[in-house]
């Protein structure tokens, strides 16, 4: 994990905003469309086709470190119904789900 933790530091900074059009650009451009880095890279803005690919490989890395349960998922509050998660959680669930696509 230090290396993770070395490799975020080096990074360039990403905005709320560029995050969010990077997950979006995820989901249009899979990992069979061609190009889809450079692709990813211009719907984003501002960032080179290696920032977005080392983007995406940290996103992987603090995936697998969740679901290996390294790192815990938040305590939502209970939002209604009998289940035994709440819904932030099992809607965070479906989102790293989705990534990983």
């Amino acid at each position: 994990m230090a290396s993770s933790s070395l490799s975020r530091s080096s990074s360039s900074t990403w905005t709320a905003k560029q995050n969010k059009l990077f997950e979006k650009a995820l989901a249009i451009y899979d990992k069979d469309t061609p190009d889809r880095w450079q692709n990813i890279a211009k719907a984003v803005g501002g960032k080179t086709v290696e920032e977005v690919k080392r983007h995406y490989e940290i996103l992987i890395e603090d995936l697998n470190h969740i679901e290996s349960g390294k790192v815990p998922f938040p305590n939502y509050k209970m939002t209604g119904g009998n289940n035994n998660k709440s819904n932030g959680v099992a809607e965070e669930e479906q989102r790293l789900k989705y990534l990983r696509l």
